[in-house]
């Protein structure tokens, strides 16, 4: 986050917003990258100068927060409205068109899982591509078109907030406008009339690398809009983990935040692993005697296949042979032991079980033993299904009354809706499946009910299915 932003909000509106709490932000940013500089840049003296390397890392920060995204919302996540029309319109006939659809939605929405895992937050962002009168009121036309823009928690500013739900907030991103990279800030305030969204765009002064406040603005977009409502056109979701850290301002926090110690004894022991297998390389030390030398002075040793596999260390070896070898330890088994420890100790901190990273593993297990290891991932997953499932049900309910305000009277802002997760990963399917159907058999469950459930179906088409069996 630039501090400049932060600077012009609060001389312009009062506010107190401070940037430390952003400084935490680029920090897991950098572990998720892989390369946190203050731990993984190596520094070693030789006597007479300073080196420099990098450390191997195995990279765990991302791997967690892909497979946390995976989870959380994936090609078979779907949403039903019981009203037919808002349900072509938000997502199309075969649930990869409409509104969503042209929002790249699915993709995005596993993406952005995956950023708020590591920045703590995230937010998508309502913009409505629509003429605006003189008092900042958008024309309700149907051509209007809906874009939906993802942001992560450094481009987050919550501004007020009402038990624990942002109510007012500042929105950075960064777009390019004919070739020149700006940033542009859009607020949202609730005022007495509902939501007023100001746009303001900043540009870069050449001379000292500044932002500065430009005062025009792209074309078709308003400076102001006044939205008369009080459902605001944005929605904000969090890991489900309690932040520990002070000032954080409304904002969530990295599901690794608390795992950087673990972090680091992962890649400690992976550094020592690829360490001893770079030092590892065979020796060959030979007498003086038996070796020529070159007009520069460089030693040719006998059937030299690899230079760095010969060394001369004088007229004798300790046991007066003319050649010995010398075959390092490369510890392979302790390495690779002390690196699964560590993944034991990360993944549980992270919120899988302990065993979810096995590069050791073998054999077959039961399903019973597979649901019994991943208790505290079960756990967990319900835990951040619940704030996901909250902030898709407030996003489709805004898209729902926008398209009906702005776009098409027809659309229902107040139709039922369900968000239907894939937790396949979570259980073992085919024995659920397999106690549904004993349901059905015993009239404990409804055909069209176990149509819905394993389907995705909603009920007037499990029960149309049904009848032409």
């Amino acid at each position: 986050m630039n501090s400049y932003i932060l600077n012009w909000l609060n001389s312009n509106f009062g506010y107190r917003l401070k940037a430390d709490y952003y400084s935490r932000i680029e920090e897991w940013a950098n572990w998720y990258k892989g390369y946190y500089e203050p731990f993984h840049r190596i520094t070693f003296y030789d006597g007479r100068r300073h080196h420099y390397r990098d450390m191997y890392s195995l990279k765990m920060a991302k791997k967690i927060c892909e497979d946390w995204a995976s989870l959380l919302i994936n090609d078979k996540t779907y949403f039903k409205i019981d009203d037919e029309y808002s349900s072509k319109w938000l997502q199309g006939e075969n649930r990869y068109g409409g509104v969503l659809g042209s929002n790249i939605f699915r993709e995005q929405a596993s993406d952005l899982m995956e950023r708020m895992m590591y920045s703590g937050t995230a937010a998508v962002v309502i913009r409505v591509n629509a003429a605006v009168n003189d008092s900042g009121k958008v024309m309700t036309n149907s051509d209007n078109r809906i874009r939906l823009i993802y942001l992560s928690a450094d481009k987050i500013i919550p501004l007020s907030m009402n038990n624990g739900i942002t109510t007012e907030a500042a929105f950075c991103s960064n777009v390019s406008i004919r070739g020149k990279n700006k940033l542009y800030l859009e607020i949202h305030r609730l005022e007495a009339g509902g939501y007023v969204i100001e746009n303001h765009v900043f540009g870069t002064a050449s001379q000292n690398g500044q932002i500065i406040k430009e005062e025009a603005l792209p074309d078709n977009v308003p400076p102001v809009i006044h939205t008369e409502s009080n459902i605001p056109w944005f929605c904000i979701c969090k890991p489900a983990v309690v932040n520990s850290i002070d000032n954080s301002g409304g904002l969530g926090c990295s599901i690794f935040a608390n795992a950087i110690d673990n972090l680091k004894g992962v890649d400690i022991a992976y550094n020592n692993l690829n360490n001893d297998l770079r030092l590892g390389q065979k020796k060959v030390f030979i007498s003086r005697s038996i070796v020529n030398e070159s007009n520069d002075g460089r030693y040719i040793a006998p059937d030299d296949v690899n230079q760095q596999l010969f060394y001369c260390i004088g007229t004798t070896l300790e046991d007066q042979t003319l050649i010995q070898e010398y075959n390092p330890d490369m510890r392979i088994s302790d390495n690779t032991a002390g690196i699964q420890a560590q993944l034991n100790y990360l993944s549980l901190k992270v919120g899988f079980s302990a065993k979810h990273y096995q590069f050791n593993s073998s054999g077959i297990i039961t399903a019973t033993q597979y649901t019994g290891d991943k208790q505290d991932l079960i756990q967990n997953a319900h835990k951040h299904f619940i704030n996901v499932e909250g902030f898709l049900q407030s996003l489709i309910r805004i898209l729902l009354h926008i398209g009906n305000n702005y776009i098409d009277r027809r659309i229902k802002p107040e139709a039922k809706i369900e968000i239907l997760f894939d937790q396949s990963p979570l259980i073992d399917e085919n024995a659920e499946r397999s106690r549904d159907r004993g349901d059905v058999t015993a009239g404990l469950m409804m055909p069209w009910e176990y149509r819905m459930k394993w389907f995705g179906e909603s009920e007037e088409q499990a029960k149309a299915a049904l009848s032409g069996i």
